[in-house]
């Protein structure tokens, strides 16, 4: 199995970035700030004028951002990540590359779906299942899980 890069990563989730709706104007200067501020070496004040721009609208400047991060190489996307990380960290956790078929081997729960489905009102599901889950936020290989949920059905009965 071989590691995606940064840039790898950002090639994949650029379409995913720059639909519609998905960063604000507000979120994408942040980022761009981040980069500008904290990492002048990223992003020059030049730069970061150019993609803050306000009479291009918010998708090209976007497309342009993560186009010249990836012209700019591996750290450049890294440092993107950080700051996308930092600024829209619901974003961050859905993107596809997040979800490659490179990771195949684990399994990342959707805990708001989990939740649902594993509602208390569920009789084949005992009390308080569904607390313990929406609070674990863990990564479970795909052949550990269902020991796991296997667990808590059978030590978990007295919630």
């Amino acid at each position: 199995m071989t590691d995606q890069t940064y840039c790898d990563r950002l090639v994949q989730d650029t379409p995913f970035l720059t639909g519609q709706g998905r960063l604000s104007e507000q979120q994408v200067d942040r980022i761009i700030l981040q980069l500008n501020r904290y990492y002048p070496q990223i992003l020059t004040n030049k730069e970061a004028e150019k993609f803050r721009n306000p009479k291009a609208s918010l998708r090209v400047r976007l497309c342009d951002l993560l186009s010249h991060l990836q012209q700019r190489g591996e750290r450049h996307c890294q440092e993107f990540y950080r700051a996308l990380y930092i600024h829209a960290q619901p974003l961050h956790s859905h993107l596809p590359s997040r979800y490659s078929p490179q990771n195949s081997d684990c399994r990342e729960l959707d805990w708001g779906i989990e939740s649902r489905e594993l509602s208390d009102r569920d009789p084949k599901v005992l009390p308080g299942t569904r607390r313990v889950l929406a609070f674990s936020p863990v990564i479970i290989d795909r052949h550990v899980s269902r020991y796991l949920l296997a667990f808590l059905a059978d030590d978990l009965g007295g919630l």
